[in-house]
């Protein structure tokens, strides 16, 4: 997984880069007055959006709306005339429908890898099972892949949760007042999405992983 992800992340960035600069010359040059929508804007904000974030293809989806809403408002403010009949929402759709096929059958966007390797980032941070699954479909993760990668968890939520106690000082990582904050710590773990068993071992516990069994 991990080898995959940086193989993607390599190849994307020399590519958005490469798209970056291209579009920065142009950027100077129109420097001013608000653009016209046109595809070859958006896949330029594409291209930038992914040299600065990874990203899911639903999550570009929305950003690139925003961006065009964003445009679109700053024409108005302008006073650059727009178009704004019944069909322009439906030729924004299909745009940026466009844009991420491209992007997809470039190879620089994949929503199994970008799944996989948020997923791990937010295991290692302590993020408990339930979150972590939340959290990727805020990024736009479909729900089946969501389950798929879930499926593939080799941490546990007992680990996750002696991270997130560490991580937020929580429990034996205290510097005092430990046995009185108890309740609290253990609220506060059960917030974060872990069950009670794990709240408990990680609140009552010393802080490290228990010995693997020889």
């Amino acid at each position: 997984m991990k080898a995959h992800r940086s193989a993607f992340d390599e190849t994307q960035g020399q590519w958005v880069r490469m798209m970056g600069s291209e579009r920065d010359g142009k950027s100077r040059r129109s420097a001013g007055r608000p653009r016209p929508v046109t595809a070859d804007w958006l896949f330029r904000a594409a291209a930038h959006y992914l040299e600065r974030y990874a990203s899911s293809s639903d999550n570009l989806a929305r950003v690139l709306a925003r961006k065009i809403e964003r445009r679109r408002r700053a024409a108005i403010e302008a006073g650059e005339p727009i178009e704004a009949d019944e069909g322009s929402e439906e030729r924004d759709r299909a745009m940026i429908s466009d844009t991420i096929a491209k992007f997809l059958e470039l190879k620089l966007l994949d929503d199994r890898a970008y799944a996989e390797a948020r997923f791990a980032s937010l295991r290692r941070r302590g993020t408990s099972l339930r979150q972590t699954e939340a959290k990727l479909g805020q990024k736009g993760v479909p729900r089946e892949l969501r389950q798929a990668v879930a499926a593939q968890d080799e941490m546990g939520d007992a680990a996750a949760a002696l991270a997130y106690a560490r991580r937020r000082r929580l429990g034996p990582h205290r510097a005092a007042d430990r046995q009185t904050r108890r309740d609290r710590d253990i609220a506060a773990m059960m917030r974060a999405g872990f069950s009670f068993r794990d709240s408990v071992g990680a609140i009552d516990g010393t802080g490290e992983a228990p010995d693997e069994p020889s």
